[in-house]
């Protein structure tokens, strides 16, 4: 088994009001994953993901990416190593033009012109958003940000790449691109995310975080058919759809 890319053992966090978001989380993800993360609202998703790449730092436990401990000696390295692209992509477009804002962070790193351009085209090709290079970011479309969004991450070439519900505010047409997208890039991905369907159309395995604690680790299919393991954490298919249905005709 090939190490982990991300490795947290035993990870709890308690917020300064003396409220535990975690309790001795462990969770394992390798290269080449697509694993979605879900649970109710209040269940420690986003305090686990701001673990991630330092922005919190577990009270018990570790988080190693690669092998390397997130500690604040470690950030840079840290947080090159793994992208987050948050639900709202103006949190992460604040730069004149697309191009500039993509190469904000490689330019961060001190790479060369030569090599910030490279990383530029070659992020905002794999999102379908090259011949949007020199337009502004606030003329283009949700979908639109949301895919240079990814580009920004991208660039920095991550070895993580961490999406929190990728999915909201997209129309059907952008839902779609979207998942073509992530599916064609190759990297790991964590996917946080409330769409059932959309964690069972791009990831093989999910894990359901519930009150702090991991409640569930397996296969998307067989969790999404667990009725009572859904209706125990607060976890719903949209109305009609039933993903048995897809598991079977697949097989």
């Amino acid at each position: 088994m090939s190490t982990p890319v991300l490795d947290l053992r035993g990870v709890a966090f308690a917020y300064p009001d003396g409220h535990q978001a975690l309790f001795g989380v462990d969770l394992h993800v390798h290269p080449g994953e697509r694993v979605a993360l879900l649970g109710p609202n209040g269940a420690g998703k986003t305090t686990l993901v701001l673990h991630l790449n330092g922005i919190l730092t577990a009270g018990a436990g570790s988080v190693t990416i690669s092998g390397l401990p997130v500690t604040k000696d470690n950030l840079l390295e840290i947080r090159r190593r793994v992208g987050i692209v948050f639900q709202d992509p103006d949190d992460q477009l604040f730069m004149p033009t697309v191009r500039e804002d993509v190469a904000f962070g490689p330019a961060n790193l001190g790479l060369a012109r030569e090599a910030i351009d490279e990383r530029v085209e070659s992020a905002l090709r794999s999102v379908g958003m090259l011949d949007f290079a020199d337009r502004p970011p606030h003329h283009l479309s949700f979908g639109q940000r949301r895919r240079v969004a990814v580009a920004t991450v991208l660039a920095m070439e991550p070895e993580i790449l961490v999406l929190d519900e990728p999915s909201s505010n997209l129309d059907p047409a952008s839902r779609r691109e979207l998942a073509e997208i992530i599916t064609a890039l190759g990297v790991t991905v964590l996917m946080v995310t409330h769409d059932l369907p959309y964690a069972l159309q791009l990831c093989e395995r999910s894990v359901v975080l519930s009150d702090g604690v991991i409640a569930a680790d397996g296969a998307t299919a067989d969790l999404l058919t667990d009725a009572e393991l859904l209706a125990r954490h607060r976890l719903e298919l949209p109305y009609g759809f039933d993903p048995s249905v897809l598991v079977r005709s697949e097989r």
